[in-house]
């Protein structure tokens, strides 16, 4: 059976030895969410801080930090869901084995959210300024929850079966937020909350809006499951937490978990918004001060012992990496049957998980033909970027089953080989111009807006991949540092960016038809190639994080035909740094020096990291 509480879950942690209890006072400025950082890179054990200056309650940090850890939270449960979704699935499969499915109506009972009177989270009452203060990053516009539950209702349907339970950025203060009467509340325009946001507009009246955090694990994993339409995350948080999540609804309140560590209650204006951020994000780089709905405060909760969890984001891999395995984990086999000819979907989290999509599909579309070509699975990429948080991607690489049959997903390098060895520049570009991307994405031309470019790859080999840098290599003015980051990918040094992009376009004109720099199918542009081609992690980052697919791709001896656009030569991907983009993330030098110290010989964290 899962556990009922967060303080259940600390206690069994610390039983088998996968917790380490802090009692020197840190500063919650920066200086725990670096050591929290550290403790993940280390692969190291959930961390409760008992002094945390400026709060009463202690912190709880790293606690999905390995995926054997969070594997351990839900060890009574992952079959039961995992059954669920295979289910899902393949609804045929019950009836060919009954008894590997006879959990299931036990599973199907936890669905269900119950109300109760009363429970733990009324025992108390707090204020904004009490709870603790973590700042994650030097330019954090504050401090935040980053590990919140934001619960609404739908003002239309009210009620827990229409309820949307998502992991928002909860901004507690800095900028212009009144101290203990207003938060930022920053949301994704494509999440569940925007709905009922929509729908509280529309008939004139303030959302109800509960923030819940710490309580048993499960809710916070359900705050970040992309759950289909109609399954509620409470729903799914009682499967996972092997029990019916217990409601409780003060009254003329939302409803909250009687179970929860803190729930911060209040209402959002219709019409009223204020600058939230800047915020260290997950793509490695600042999302900047932008207007954002305003929640004013009505209430603080927490129940006795209240335990605040955290953690800290930043460039992957961190902490919500675990969280993005266990869900492939759980969601991996429904795939194929939300999106009919899909057999892999991999978001890269080394490259901020949105921006690169690589996929496996089935091209069945005329099997006899003398050339195979994209076609089915270029029908296939339109599905897959009509879903949910798959609609936030930049660029789709996506290949036919059939041509390779035992090619890996996550074998990165393998799929680009795959890739790069059967593209045709000529045809296999395919571009939406002008449309959304992630929020927290600044490589496009204004917030949400951007641009998608599937890169569909199907048939034989057509070419060979060279791996070392040809003799006679002669590179336009500016551009030099030439270094190999994959076979087929070559990676170039730019002189600093200009706006208008004029470099790159005198780059694609600059080679002879005998060029050896032909021989490259894929080359980009860096602001530093030796640190773009070091490893793959870093090609990655640089690559997809970097760049718009329309404003920041460019061909050697491009074309456009019937409004198609292509290359007979390289592709070539511009992926410096723009005036336009947000700062990367740096960790500060004195706090970093703090941190080594509480790891040096007799310090609370020696052998730790």
């Amino acid at each position: 059976m899962g556990y009922r509480s967060l303080s259940e879950c600390v206690r069994d942690l610390q039983r088998t030895g996968q917790l380490l209890a802090i009692d020197a006072e840190v500063d919650p400025y920066l200086e725990v969410a670096a050591i929290q950082r550290r403790v993940y890179q280390a692969g190291g054990p959930a961390l409760l801080f008992r002094r945390v200056r400026g709060t009463a309650f202690p912190v709880l940090g790293n606690l999905f930090g390995t995926l054997d850890r969070s594997r351990f939270l839900f060890r009574d449960t992952l079959d039961a869901v995992r059954r669920l979704v295979e289910l899902k699935a393949d609804p045929g499969a019950f009836g060919r084995n009954p008894w590997k499915y006879r959990g299931v109506p036990r599973t199907l009972w936890r669905l269900l959210p119950r109300r109760v009177g009363t429970g733990p989270i009324l025992a108390n009452r707090t204020r904004i300024g009490a709870l603790p203060p973590i700042q994650c990053w030097p330019m954090d516009g504050g401090p935040f929850v980053t590990l919140p539950q934001v619960y609404t209702e739908d003002p239309d349907r009210p009620g827990l079966g229409k309820s949307n339970l998502g992991m928002y950025r909860v901004q507690l203060g800095g900028n212009a937020y009144e101290p203990d009467r207003e938060i930022g509340l920053h949301y994704q325009i494509h999440r569940g909350i925007g709905v009922h946001h929509a729908a509280a507009i529309r008939r004139g009246e303030p959302l109800r809006v509960n923030v819940f955090v710490g309580g048993p694990p499960a809710m916070t994993v359900a705050a970040v499951m992309p759950l289909p339409e109609g399954l509620p995350e409470l729903a799914f948080a009682g499967a996972l937490g092997g029990r019916r999540i217990a409601m409780v609804a003060p009254e003329g309140a939302l409803a909250m978990p009687a179970e929860a560590d803190f729930v911060i209650c209040g209402t959002v204006d219709p019409h009223r918004r204020k600058p939230e951020g800047p915020f260290g994000d997950h793509l490695g780089y600042y999302s900047l001060t932008h207007d954002f709905p305003v929640l004013r405060v009505d209430r603080v909760y927490h129940r006795d012992g209240a335990i605040w969890p955290f953690t800290s984001v930043g460039r992957p891999p961190q902490e919500d990496t675990s969280f993005g395995d266990l869900i492939h984990e759980l969601t991996g086999p429904v795939i194929p049957s939300v999106i009919p000819g899909v057999r892999a979907v991999h978001a890269v989290d080394a490259a901020g998980v949105h921006p690169l999509l690589l996929a496996i599909a089935s091209e069945r579309y005329v099997p006899d033909a003398p050339e195979r070509r994209p076609q089915e699975i270029l029908t296939t990429a339109n599905a897959i970027l009509g879903q949910g948080q798959l609609s936030l991607a930049k660029y789709l690489w996506i290949v036919a089953h059939e041509d390779d049959p035992r090619l890996d997903i996550h074998d990165i390098p393998a799929f680009f080989t795959h890739v790069l060895r059967r593209v045709d520049w000529t045809n296999d570009l395919h571009f939406q111009t002008r449309t959304t991307i992630d929020t927290l994405d600044y490589s496009g031309h204004g917030l949400n807006q951007g641009s998608k470019v599937v890169i569909a790859a199907a048939g034989p080999s057509r070419r060979g991949l060279p791996t070392e840098i040809p003799p006679g290599l002669n590179l336009p003015d500016g551009f030099r540092e030439p270094r190999i980051a994959m076979p087929g990918i070559l990676v170039i040094q730019g002189p600093r960016y200009v706006d208008g992009n004029q470099d790159l376009n005198t780059f694609g004109r600059a080679f002879r038809p005998d060029d050896p720099i032909r021989a490259f199918p894929m080359i980009v542009i860096a602001d530093d190639s030796d640190f773009a081609a070091s490893d793959v992690r870093n090609f990655l980052w640089v690559t997809f994080t970097r760049s718009d697919p329309a404003s920041d791709i460019e061909g050697i001896d491009s074309f456009v035909d019937r409004k198609h656009w292509g290359c007979r030569g390289p592709m070539v991907i511009d992926a410096r740094i723009k005036p336009r983009h947000a700062p990367p993330l740096i960790d500060d030098p004195e706090v970093e020096r703090g941190v080594d110290a509480l790891a040096a010989p007799g310090g609370p964290l020696h052998g730790v990291y």
